[in-house]
């Protein structure tokens, strides 16, 4: 069995030694793992850090992405470069720590490849939660599925599932397709717990203020109800 995990970096420059750290510290442990981390379209100095630095990290490369086309096209684009037998990704912000893809090994050992696994989140601001909550109790009741904390990283499955997606999204509903789709496939769903940490550097690209949420709100809903009247037809 080998895990590729994707790591899509939008202008990460700052936090990228650190984050490069973890994930050298990750594929040092296991020969099981590597890591790709996609240059997601940057304008800062990730992929000249990445081109520069990557060669000292053990099973860890990259992938390009021109022009940034949203988060979930760069997850895509690593995960049509992967080559492990089970594929999934986390964030390049190191509020989830690289390092707890180590903790889904014994899951995979224990259960098989075949499976969906995914972390829970705790560690969160209260306002965090509550808006966490809120979106898993209207996607439960709207895909009549249990669809909880949606976004939470790490998220792995077999390449045989991500070969099977048809048109999967290229922004941050990616994570809401992928949970579903593990349902609606009948993918054993396994959670973890994951501690969730402070953003060591930059700013959210969408989790800025009630303004940037409520965008977010409706781009989920409007493909939440795509998505629904596709499996439908």
């Amino acid at each position: 069995m080998k895990i590729s995990l994707i790591i899509p970096c939008y202008n990460e420059a700052k936090g990228l030694p650190e984050l490069l750290q973890a994930c050298g510290n990750v594929t040092a442990q296991s020969d099981k793992i590597d890591i790709i981390l996609v240059d997601n379209g940057s304008s800062d100095e990730t992929a000249a850090i990445l081109q520069r630095t990557l060669k000292n990290y053990k099973n860890c490369s990259t992938v390009r992405v021109a022009q940034n086309q949203g988060y979930g096209f760069g997850i895509l684009e690593g995960l049509k470069a992967a080559k492990g037998d089970i594929i999934g990704w986390t964030h390049a912000d190191l509020q989830t720590d690289p390092n707890d893809v180590l903790r889904t090994l014994p899951l995979f050992e224990q259960y098989g490849t075949n499976i969906f696994v995914k972390g829970k989140r705790y560690g969160r601001p209260l306002m965090d939660v509550f808006f966490t909550f809120g979106m898993s109790v209207f996607e439960t009741l709207l895909m009549g599925k249990k669809m909880w904390d949606i976004n939470a990283q790490p998220t792995l499955f077999p390449r045989q599932f991500f070969e099977q997606w048809h048109q999967p999204p290229h922004d941050f509903s990616l994570d809401l397709y992928a949970y579903y789709q593990a349902h609606h496939q009948k993918l054993p769903i396994n959670r973890f717990l994951v501690k969730f940490g402070k953003r060591a550097y930059g700013m959210s690209h969408w989790n800025v203020n009630w303004r940037a949420k409520y965008k977010f709100i409706r781009r989920t809903i409007d493909f939440s109800l795509k998505l629904k009247r596709q499996l439908k037809s």
